[in-house]
């Protein structure tokens, strides 16, 4: 059995579909402050049977001192975890509490349970203000410019430390760069509970007219057109990458390390561009000043991912976004209506949602 910290988030269900769907049993861990157990109901019934779950944070010992005695746990995915820069930057300490000492905790417990298999989920902002692109695994870790990034780089030393201690500990960290995209059925995709902290969730909410303007942090980065350049990945080419690690990690002991992205960056606006052409819907931009804690351009260079875990992302810039916008169109309030209530809400209120290209959108993504 698998435990999945976090899987009822956005990227953690992802995985356990993945997981289910290549034979393991999996149990979910998760607290629920940012994502819903109706989530798992999804991933259930694309699955054909459902993941265990438990109610519960990381950072309670008691409960996963029990989690480990009661359930035969091989190897943990850990996801759990918050995840916003700009959050993370007016609420550092959070961040550190959950990310670094939620960490230690897991390990703690793993250990005590005897169960040294570990998939991390890290970030490429460990990489902080990197001058070389694209970002390899021997780049120099850098000094995060946010608490998000500082956290992650502090949960990673951790790792490195704990390995060094004991050579039965396997453990690979999975340096995301940006995932986007949802799964391919529009039942999975990333649902914030409050105002989204990323670009693509905030651009999706314009383009549907729940909010009027995306804004855009920075035109005047040294990138091509001023705004910032990220590589995005798309989730479900994100869950492989966890399989393969995970598969890698029953044969190597110590710790690896593997950036998972595509090799390609994006500015923001090009995002924008690529989206308007995807939906047909024009989206409104207001230009803000930089954010605190951004940096202007990150992308990866994934070879090692490539040769040592045989895993490429495969879906295009179009496809993550293509995907995005099924999610949307069919889940706009997030996993709070199913498709069935929201047919009937869209068909008895036709003022539910203000924009005429949201209603165009919808209408040809539901009713056929």
């Amino acid at each position: 059995m698998i435990l999945v910290t976090g899987g009822a988030g956005y990227i953690g269900t992802h995985a356990v579909l993945a997981l289910m769907q290549s034979g393991h049993d999996v149990l979910v861990l998760d607290n629920l402050c940012n994502s819903t157990r109706s989530a798992l109901d999804r991933v259930a019934s694309l699955a054909g049977r459902r993941p265990r779950f438990v109610l519960g944070d990381i950072r309670n010992r008691a409960l996963l001192d029990s989690v480990f005695a009661q359930f035969p746990i091989e190897a943990v995915m850990h996801f759990a975890g918050l995840k916003a820069v700009g959050e993370s930057v007016r609420e550092p300490l959070r961040y550190y509490d959950t990310n670094v000492g939620g960490s230690v905790n897991l390990c703690q417990a793993m250990a005590q349970a005897g169960v040294f298999r570990l998939v991390f989920s890290s970030s490429a902002t460990v990489y902080g203000q990197s001058k070389k692109m694209p970002i390899n695994e021997h780049c120099a870790l850098g000094q995060p410019t946010n608490p998000y990034g500082q956290s992650k780089l502090m949960a990673e030393h951790v790792m490195h430390s704990v390995a060094e201690s004991d050579p039965r500990w396997a453990i690979g960290l999975l340096r995301y760069f940006n995932p986007i995209g949802a799964h391919a059925s529009g039942l999975l995709g990333e649902a914030p509970k409050s105002v989204p902290n990323n670009l693509l969730p905030y651009l999706l909410q314009v383009a549907t007219g729940q909010r009027p303007s995306l804004p855009v942090y920075g035109t005047d980065y040294p990138t091509p057109d001023g705004t910032a350049v990220r590589d995005y990945i798309h989730v479900v080419d994100l869950a492989g990458a966890h399989l393969k690690a995970l598969d890698y990690l029953m044969n190597h002991t110590g710790i690896s390390v593997w950036n998972v992205g595509t090799g390609l960056g994006y500015s923001v606006l090009e995002l924008v561009h690529a989206f308007e052409h995807v939906s047909k819907v024009k989206i409104s931009l207001s230009f803000e000043p930089r954010r605190p804690g951004d940096i202007a351009q990150c992308w990866s260079d994934p070879t090692r991912a490539r040769q040592q875990l045989d895993w490429v992302a495969t879906r295009d810039l179009n496809c993550m976004l293509e995907d995005a916008w099924r999610w949307q169109c069919r889940n706009p309030e997030g996993y709070v209506l199913d498709t069935l209530e929201l047919k009937i809400k869209l068909a008895d209120k036709g003022h539910f949602y203000k924009s005429s290209a949201f209603k165009r959108a919808v209408g040809s993504a539901l009713f056929r």
